[in-house]
């Protein structure tokens, strides 16, 4: 991580959500995403985000969410930092995708969208969700 990564920090507020999805394409764009992998990333961000919101923070707008990116050759990799209780990813057991539920798919769509996926406590409290998308260079031939 040696360049600054680009941040975005706002209100822990469901009217946000755009913002924070617009955010994460932005920086999908800049890293020349292909369209599937950005869909794959913005969906992935849309339901950490909602997922802070309903379970960190518990509905506490006062709270905030950093979002985080940095753009590697091959990857991106976002961090969503919150101010909640102490969340154990390893604990949230594999979905059936049959199962009949309402709600409780949201770490299990971003642990099949993206390609790396953790969780690990803030020194001054709080919780780190780690996504990782990769991003292979595509080898362009000289056919001439």
């Amino acid at each position: 991580m040696d360049n600054p990564p680009l941040t975005l920090t706002i209100p822990s507020d469901p009217r946000m959500l755009s913002v924070a999805r617009a955010f994460v394409e932005a920086a999908c764009h800049v890293a020349d995403l292909e369209k599937s992998r950005l869909h794959a990333v913005v969906l992935a961000a849309g339901e950490a985000f909602t997922n802070v919101i309903r379970h960190a923070h518990r509905q506490r707008p006062e709270a905030a969410i950093q979002i985080q990116c940095w753009i590697h050759p091959g990857a991106i990799e976002f961090h969503f930092h919150d101010e909640g209780e102490p969340f154990d990813l390893e604990a949230v057991p594999p979905l059936n995708p049959g199962e009949l539920r309402i709600g409780g798919r949201g770490v299990y769509m971003m642990r099949n969208l993206m390609d790396e996926l953790t969780c690990f406590p803030r020194p001054a409290g709080g919780n780190t969700l780690r996504m990782v998308k990769y991003n292979p260079v595509i080898a362009v031939r000289d056919c001439g």
